[in-house]
This record gives C-alpha cells, structure tokens and sequence, in this order.
C-alpha cells in the first residue's frame, strides 16, 4: 500500500475513533424550571430528581435545574413548555389552568379539609383521570409537586370573614380559579408573577397575596404585611409537565427514569413540607461539632417577633369561607366536567371518613 493511502486510511480511522468517543461521552441535557426558592421543600424535591437522573443514567443525561422563576413566571415556562422550548417544568395546577382546564380541579378553595385527605385523593384514581386530559394539550404529567396550603397576609386589617376582604387589592396567580375565588370575596385581584411580590407590597401596589406563612416569612412577605389569617384555602399542587412531542421521542429506558425520578421527587418534597410542618420551624441549622439540626424559632414566633397578628379561624368562620365558594364550585362543575368534578368530591367524601385527625 502506498504512504499516501496509509495516510489516507490513517486518517479517517482516526476521524471514526474521535466520533465514537464523543458520542460515547455525549449528553442528554434537559432544562428543569420551577419558582420556588431554594430553601424551599419544592426546590429540594426538584433537585433530587436531577441527581437521581443523572445516577440511573449514569450521566447520560444531566438535568439542570432554575429554581426561582429563572426562566421566567409559571405561565411564561407553561407556554415554553407547550411549545417544545423547555423540556420539563413544575407548574401550579392553577397556572395550568390556562391550558388545561381540567387542571382547575386541585385548586378549588376549601375543598380538602387537611393534608391527609389531599394525599390519599391525588394518590388516587382522580390522579390519572386528571393527567389523562394533559396530552390533547402539548403536556405529560408525570407526577405532583407541591408548595403548601396557603393563607392570607394584607396590610390592611383582621381578616375573619369572606366581606372582610372586600374592596383589597390582593395578588394572585395567573390563574381562572384563584380570580374567581377572590372575586366572589370582593378582592380586586392583581395578577403577578411570584418573583415580583415582595417589592409590590413594599411600594403599596397591592395591600396582600396569599401564600403558606412558612413561605411569606422565607420571602420576607411579613415584613411588610402585618396581619396574617391561616386559611388553608388552596392546596398548592404543581405537577411535573414535560412536552409531549418530545416525551414521544425519548427511550423507553429515558421515561421510565424520569417517571421514576418525579416519583422521588414527590415523597422528598413531601417528606420535607411534613418536616417543616411538624417542626412549625424556621431557619434550622446543623451543629458544627455534633451535626445534629438545630430547629430554629417557630413559624408563629419568627412573625410574632415582627410584630405580625396571627388570625386562626374557627371551623364555623372556615366553614363560612367554603359557603361562599359555592357559586365558584358550580360555575367550575361546568368548566371541568361533571363526571371529573363529581368523581373529585366523592373521593374526598370517601377518603375523609378515614384521613380525620
């Protein structure tokens, strides 16, 4: 053989070996947005399913997490999502409301009378009724996130009663059913993306909003707003969407991962939510010398010190807040679908003979 056709095999032996290593060593890189803070059970959650993908696969895919809205509000990512921009998204079942809207079942106001009764219900059956109609949408659901129930702040006054919020500027969620609600309560609704809160009550641009009072003190919302009523109105559920044209074209092995994985993630964000919850404590910090967690000052004692007042209800003033809602159950009876919504109730009747404390 001559020098020049050794070269010339040389070579392109060579160029083969080079393509092979690298597309050995090449990875799947997918884009994970969410809006919680760091700190948050949410985020925590959603971390773990970036490691445990990245282990199953051993790295042949690599999940990058944006906490915090770094890709934009929940709306914004939905509609990235939708559209095949962004693979994979946690995005409150109320935002999703806009796309899909069966999704407006979860955040119905005071539907789910405690936590365990939510769990056992989105455990359920209803769970795969409602994940069923996210496809026909651009979406895969692949399991919940969540953030909590969520309560009221204003700086106004003591809210006690649905006509104690009339005429409050209070910020929502992009959402039907949260304007709804609030609306049948006479608040002048400010929709407005999570990241913008804080310094639109600083400046007075709303008087309120509404988040567990775990997150309003982390967000420093209780800064600023110095009454507090624990309603527990709204259990804030975000399932884990993913494009559905690019769900298609994974692996099975891929999606069988990622199923997995957002499993993992919904039993540590839980795990984390009950700890928090349990505890009633923020700011814990580990022990230097021991590594033992040290729980910080409880919830109410961090907004107390504030110089925040703490309305709890009573259960006739909550049940007073879920008379109200009855014209929002049956105008959203319509817009989800008899035969889901029904289903719905009926699994929280059930399970709630069996979830009470």
């Amino acid at each position: 053989m001559k020098k020049g056709s050794i070269l010339f095999v040389c070579g392109i032996f060579l160029v083969c070996m080079l393509f092979i290593i690298s597309t050995a060593s090449a990875k799947m890189v997918i884009k994970f947005g969410h809006v919680a803070p760091t700190f948050h059970g949410q985020s925590v959650g959603v971390d773990h399913f970036a490691k445990y993908v990245m282990e199953k696969t051993n790295g042949e895919i690599e999940v990058r997490t944006y906490p915090m809205g770094q890709l934009g509000g929940e709306r914004s990512m939905a509609e990235q999502v939708q559209s095949g921009t962004l693979q994979l998204a946690a995005i409150t079942c109320a935002v999703l409301s806009n796309f899909v809207p069966q999704a407006a079942l979860i955040p119905l106001p005071f539907v789910f009378p405690d936590r365990r009764t939510a769990y056992a219900v989105l455990d359920s059956e209803i769970r795969d009724k409602l994940f069923s109609y996210f496809p026909a949408k651009g979406f895969m659901a692949l399991g919940f996130t969540e953030n909590e129930f969520r309560d009221l702040t204003n700086s106004k006054r003591p809210i006690r009663k649905p006509e104690d919020l009339k005429g409050l500027k209070i910020r929502l969620m992009e959402s039907p059913v949260y304007l709804d609600t609030f609306r049948q309560m006479g608040v002048n609704p400010v929709p407005m993306p999570f990241p913008e809160v804080y310094n639109a009550l600083q400046q007075g641009v709303i008087d309120g909003q509404d988040n567990p009072l775990y997150t309003s003190i982390l967000m420093k919302f209780t800064e600023v707003n110095k009454y507090v009523t624990i309603t527990h109105h709204i259990l804030t559920e975000c399932p884990i969407v993913a494009n559905i044209d690019w769900w298609n074209k994974l692996p099975a092995k891929y999606q069988k991962v990622l199923r997995e994985a957002a499993y993992e993630t919904e039993v540590v964000n839980r795990g984390h939510t009950m700890r928090d919850k349990l505890s009633m404590s923020v700011m814990t910090k580990k022990d230097p010398k021991t590594g033992k967690v040290i729980p910080g000052p409880s919830i109410y004692a961090v907004a107390r010190k504030q110089g925040v007042q703490i309305i709890e209800l009573t259960p006739s003033e909550r049940e007073a807040f879920k008379e109200a809602m009855t014209p929002v159950y049956k105008k959203y009876r319509e817009i989800i679908g008899p035969d889901l919504f029904d289903a719905f109730m009926a699994k929280i009747k059930e399970v709630n003979k069996y979830c009470k404390p």
